[in-house]
């Protein structure tokens, strides 16, 4: 039986990285256990292992929180508050993908994420969507 490792420790970084200081470290350890940079050693490659598990895992903001939630990790307050201007982000299915909207009422929060309601803008309609924390990022000035 494979006990779990904490992924943060594996890849070096704090529990409150954000996703560039997650993507450097793991650069950094992939270039030095890579098993082409390491012929024939074992370690390289278990180790290499580890490191692809805790990326695969820590750069996915869904799979993050997942592992996050038990540990307490992240118990924070919402990142947006009522009145805050947001976008959808690209990465995100919504199809509201793109758009700029105003968060319309205070965050619920549930077991691993805070949801929002953003009055989105759109052909002089005002849609009220319900979107997960990590659908959106603070929108520019």
């Amino acid at each position: 039986m494979q006990t779990e490792q904490d992924h943060y420790e594996v890849l070096g970084v704090a529990t409150d990285a954000d996703q560039n200081e997650i993507k450097d470290a793991y650069r950094k350890l992939a270039f030095r256990y890579h098993p082409d940079r390491n012929r024939g050693s074992r370690e390289a490659v278990s180790r290499m292992k580890e490191i692809n598990e805790a990326y695969a895992i820590l750069s996915d903001p869904v799979k993050r929180r997942n592992f996050d939630a038990p540990r307490g990790y992240h118990n924070r307050g919402p990142r947006f508050e009522r009145g805050s201007k947001v976008q959808v982000n690209s990465s995100s299915t919504s199809p509201y993908r793109g758009r700029t909207g105003i968060v319309d009422k205070e965050p619920i929060k549930d077991a691993f994420r805070f949801w929002y309601m953003v009055r989105l803008e759109s052909k002089g309609l005002s849609p009220v969507a319900r979107l997960a924390e990590e659908e959106l990022e603070e929108a520019g000035a």
